[in-house]
């Protein structure tokens, strides 16, 4: 994956799904970013891994991301936080990926490690009541 100044250049947006959200913890890391909207995604599915979320590329009901432009200075704070390795993106807790959002394409930060245990999240957003968890669909609802 390329350096922050590089990937800009391809996207300057990024879609976030859980402790960068607005209103949570890690948004202050977003700061002087723009922020565009809402949307679902149905390219990844997110896991709860109980503080934080992480999100796999797999298909889903639609999860919601949070989508703003940023600029390489606030894209290499993020590669920061989330542990993201230009130049060994594998070796970190987290990889950096485009996905199509409805303002366009946005990196998406994808956990890299085992998820085998944690509650899938295929629909809708994190954070979830832990009551809401429940069982694992593991095919999508047919929506009429």
């Amino acid at each position: 994956m390329p350096s922050p100044a590089l990937a800009i250049t391809r996207t300057p947006l990024v879609a976030v799904y859980g402790t960068l959200k607005r209103g949570l913890r890690n948004h202050h890391w977003l700061a002087g970013a723009d922020y565009l909207g809402t949307d679902r995604l149905t390219t990844v599915t997110l896991f709860d891994l109980g503080p934080y979320p992480g999100a796999k590329a797999e298909p889903s009901w639609g999860v919601e991301v949070e989508v703003f432009r940023v600029d390489a200075a606030l894209l290499a704070g993020l590669d920061r936080l989330e542990d993201y390795r230009v130049r060994t993106p594998r070796a970190g807790t987290y990889d950096r990926a485009v996905h199509t959002t409805a303002f366009g394409p946005a990196w998406l930060y994808l956990y890299l490690h085992d998820v085998a245990g944690c509650p899938a999240i295929r629909e809708g957003g994190w954070p979830i009541a832990r009551a809401d968890l429940g069982g694992d669909r593991t095919a999508p609802r047919y929506h009429p």
